[in-house]
């Protein structure tokens, strides 16, 4: 094998034994956890942001935006449910290019695996301490969900994992709310067969064991545009995108039917600015339309410090190393009017 094996990792009971998790802060997990399913299940009517970087590249910049996230989220908590984008682990199109905190915990320097598991674990039971906020992270790699299993209170699976079998089946094990995005093609029967096998119970191998799953009924779609032969994005946000998804939903017969519009990758065209406008569509279609009004439970936006990005190194504090995002000032403004709209 052309492979060169470097260290044997801590597995992730090791990693929490070092690191553990509080009573105090598990309760916290609990209770977002609790009140994330209750919009799910249509048993709370307030609606959900899944919002923040694109990559969590910088524990300080990241924990002040996530600390200015909690003082907006106490503004708006009456009509909207906040969960901060803690994101550790960045899937690259074509293989090159940060990879994530997991990889780096410092994007200037190479990559080391441990520590990478050290500091996600690190950063988001900073994010549980400081904040009261579960945050959400995506599931890149399925055998690696265990570090930080019991301390997230949200699980997105991307585009290019959601046709994956383990991605599907580790899934159908997680206790949090999941999101399976549409697949890059953007076929909707694709997203709807992941997030089926995701609340359906299954037998499958997870790090060596004979795992059983109980099925995830909180497993939903999260929109995010798609990308034609002609590398073109094709965005399926618009109101007949949300109508046709509300109808595919319903002939399948899903436990707790529900979206969550992603306003930038192929729906923005990255145009990060066009978030904005992308989110007051969405819910313009929700006040016009009963149904999506039901379906559409919240929107996931990318947002930091500063506006845009830059490249690996540039310096700028708080501004993304990945996709580009809305800054702080346009952010807390959409946030507001927002709420102000519901």
């Amino acid at each position: 094998m052309n492979m060169l094996f470097e260290r044997k990792l801590a597995i992730p009971m090791e990693v929490k034994e070092m690191y553990p998790l509080t009573g105090d802060l598990s309760r916290v997990v609990e209770q977002r956890a609790a009140q994330l399913k209750a919009i799910f299940a249509g048993k709370s009517d307030k609606f959900l942001l899944v919002i923040g970087p694109c990559s969590a590249d910088n524990e300080s910049s990241v924990m002040e935006y996530v600390t200015r996230l909690r003082g907006l989220a106490d503004k708006v908590q009456d009509k909207l449910f906040i969960v901060p984008r803690v994101y550790t682990n960045k899937p690259r199109t074509t293989g090159d290019g940060y990879k994530g905190m997991l990889h780096q915990p410092n994007p200037d320097e190479k990559p080391d695996m441990f520590k990478g598991i050290v500091a996600i674990r690190e950063l988001h039971m900073r994010v549980l301490r400081e904040t009261g906020m579960a945050a959400a992270d995506e599931m890149l790699y399925p055998e690696n969900h265990k570090y930080l299993d019991d301390m997230l209170g949200y699980v997105a699976v991307g585009a290019r994992s959601v046709e994956d079998q383990q991605h599907r089946l580790t899934a159908s094990g997680i206790e949090v709310p999941v999101g399976m995005k549409n697949p890059t093609s953007g076929d909707f029967q694709v997203m709807l067969n992941a997030i089926q096998a995701a609340q359906h119970q299954h037998t499958f191998i997870y790090r060596g064991w004979e795992a059983r799953s109980q099925g995830n009924p909180y497993a939903h779609a999260i929109l995010r545009g798609s990308t034609n032969k002609h590398g073109q994005s094709i965005p399926n946000y618009h109101y007949e995108d949300l109508v046709l998804i509300n109808e595919l939903y319903l002939s399948r017969g899903l436990q707790n039917p529900a979206v969550l519009v992603d306003v930038n990758h192929a729906n923005s065209n990255k145009q990060f600015i066009e978030q904005i406008r992308i989110a007051k569509e969405v819910m313009h279609s929700r006040r016009y339309n009963p149904d999506i009004s039901r379906l559409v439970k919240g929107l996931m936006i990318e947002s930091y410090l500063v506006d845009g990005a830059q490249k690996v190194g540039g310096g700028v504090y708080g501004q993304s190393i990945t996709d580009p995002c809305l800054g702080w000032e346009k952010t807390e403004r959409l946030v507001l009017e927002l709420a102000e709209g519901l």
